[in-house]
């Protein structure tokens, strides 16, 4: 599945019963050269921002995998450590991560390491000699062959499968960097022109095979990277409002906000490289979401433009209750119906005092229901994730090595919590906390958990814990890169599910998954959960998987069966499948 934007196969834009757009749209044909009134009395204030992520991804990022190229896993003998200096972890020895990985996956570390290699040809160019002149007359174009790879793709597993041994099947055909809607609106009508596809690009993180190209289609593919479309247009300290470019990535939206005392508070897993646009078009949601909201609780107004012209709404009210609403049309749609070019957000001023927290369970059963009881009463702090034993036992293998005083409160940490509590280490549950706010309100937010916590049997297990187990999220994608280079194949799949459902939906899937495991003939392998986001309805659980794939002539395949029997479990125990590539797969199978 890949979003690719066509003018043929657009929509019209609706219409009301008088047959003019609907009061809360605006379409203007792209000769339409009317500007907003808002804009235009906030012109002088744009602010450029220099991103960290340069026009040449390659510099600074990997073309095979996640992240930064200086940031990775690495496993010598029986020890293993994290390169570079970004994350907290970095070049510091993992004196547990080897010996965890060859007990879960039974690796050989002493091999040595499958490094992928660069190609060294790629395919020509499709695209015509006098359309890229064209195009060149309204922006910067490449068709540079890893310029052209390194966005052919974004993360699933088969996207990455396919990178790292060079048998991608279709590579777009040329990668453009147009800086302004007003250049968007060009590209589109060129493409309009002479019917060739755009994939919008963003930060390369979709994980739902929107921006890989379609291995069947004959005509040329244009990559439409919003990269340098990352200005803040305007900025409303009263109104607490700011339009800004949708390419703006998340560390660079987030460091410019700060600066200038306001935060977003949008924190995807992927937030240091995804961006504005590319939150709006996967209806996003934050680690923050219970103080800020997912992205449909930020948006007041999107800048689209499609086949058929630009669409937007006319006006920044905060809530419209007339007629259809676009924006929640555009969002969630994949770039499948246009490019977001312009986005106007919500911003808070920063908070006070951010504090984190932790909170150890006896059991799953026990910090689920910890959770269910905090949701109900509305009690969720900024962020509240509660983690299984197999991802508690995980995060202890990535514990760097401590000095003799850390040591020492480790030790009398795991008496207390093991001896006197008497929790079963093979069966105890770790929940993180995110607070912010003013302290009062951090205060007596703390205080009522930890009294909610004590009916289930928690117990408090300090800040560092909590503060820990939140920054390594950013740190755990990098492990996919690692595991493959010693033939383990690993992914996450998610549900939102109502919360009378949730526990017994767990308990299926993993069972699902293991009995999965025996027929494809995988011994090694790890099925783990966590609830990532509580509502008052329901709740969110990621599943984490990972298998050796010795015994598979072809991992790919045999993971995306496994993921599939997982999927159907999923919606059986009456959870929804959160994914859109396998909504779109699901769709396909029914109309064959």
């Amino acid at each position: 599945m890949s979003a690719t934007l066509d003018s043929s196969e657009m929509p019209q834009v609706a219409k009301n019963n008088a047959g003019t757009p609907s009061n809360n749209i605006v379409n203007k044909t792209f000769s339409d050269k009317k500007k907003d009134n808002d804009n235009n009395s906030r012109l002088n204030n744009i602010i450029k921002v220099k991103s960290v992520i340069p026009r040449k991804r390659q510099d600074l990022l990997k073309w095979y995998g996640w992240g930064y190229k200086d940031s990775m896993f690495k496993l010598q003998g029986d020890m293993a450590y994290f390169t570079g200096n970004r994350y907290s972890i970095g070049e510091k020895p993992l004196p547990h991560l080897q010996k965890w990985a060859v007990d879960y996956f039974n690796i050989d570390t002493n091999k040595p390491p499958k490094i992928p290699k660069l190609p060294t040809s790629y395919p020509e160019s499709r695209l015509p000699g006098n359309v890229k002149q064209e195009l060149e007359k309204i922006a910067p174009v490449s068709v540079d062959g890893l310029d052209r790879l390194i966005r052919a793709h974004g993360q699933t597993l088969k996207d990455i499968s396919y990178v790292r041994t060079n048998k991608f099947p279709r590579i777009p055909d040329a990668v453009i960097w147009p800086n302004s809607h007003e250049q968007v609106v060009q590209i589109v009508e060129s493409a309009s022109r002479h019917r060739f596809v755009i994939i919008p690009f963003g930060g390369g993180t979709s994980v739902s095979g929107a921006v890989t190209c379609p291995a069947k289609e004959r005509r040329p593919i244009l990559v439409l990277d919003t990269s340098e479309m990352n200005s803040i247009l305007w900025l409303d300290k009263e109104q607490l409002l700011a339009r800004i470019q949708a390419g703006i990535v998340g560390q660079d939206l987030e460091r410019e906000m700060r600066s200038r005392g306001f935060t977003v508070g949008h924190e995807p897993d992927s937030y240091e490289f995804s961006t504005l646009g590319g939150w709006v078009a996967t209806r996003a949601s934050g680690m923050k979401k219970n103080t800020y909201g997912n992205i449909e609780d930020l948006v007041v107004h999107t800048k689209v433009v499609t086949g058929r012209g630009v669409i937007e709404r006319g006006c920044l009210v905060p809530r419209i209750s007339c007629g259809p609403d676009w924006e929640h049309t555009i969002m969630g749609s994949e770039g499948c119906l246009g490019v977001v070019t312009e986005v106007t957000i919500k911003i808070r001023p920063l908070p006070a005092v951010t504090r984190y927290g932790s909170l150890v369970f006896p059991d799953w059963e026990s910090g689920f229901y910890f959770e269910r009881e905090v949701a109900r009463r509305r009690l969720q702090p900024s962020s509240i994730r509660l983690m299984d034993n197999e991802q508690f036992r995980f995060g202890q293998a990535l514990k760097t090595e401590s000095s003799w005083g850390g040591v020492l409160l480790e030790g009398l940490k795991r008496m207390y919590i093991t001896r006197i509590k008497g929790f079963d280490p093979a069966q105890l549950c770790v929940v993180t906390l995110l607070l912010e706010g003013d302290s009062e309100q951090v205060c007596e937010r703390e205080r009522r958990l930890h009294e909610v916590a004590a009916q289930w049997g928690g117990v408090p297990a300090g800040a560092d814990n909590g503060e820990r187990g939140y920054t390594l999220t950013f740190v755990i994608a990098y492990l996919r890169d690692v595991a493959m280079e010693y033939d383990v194949v690993a992914e996450s799949f998610e549900t939102s599910v109502p919360w009378g459902r949730a526990l017994a939906l767990c308990d299926r899937v993993k069972r699902r998954v293991r009995d999965e495991c025996r027929q494809h003939g995988i011994v090694h392998y790890l099925i783990s959960c966590r609830l990532t986001q509580t509502y008052d309805a329901g709740c969110c659980i990621y599943f984490y998987f990972a298998h050796n794939t010795a015994q598979c002539s072809d991992p790919v395949a045999t993971y995306e069966a496994i993921e599939e029997a997982a999927r159907d479990e999923i919606i059986a125990s009456g959870g929804q499948y959160n994914n859109f590539y396998f909504m779109y797969a699901e769709c396909i199978l029914c109309m064959e």
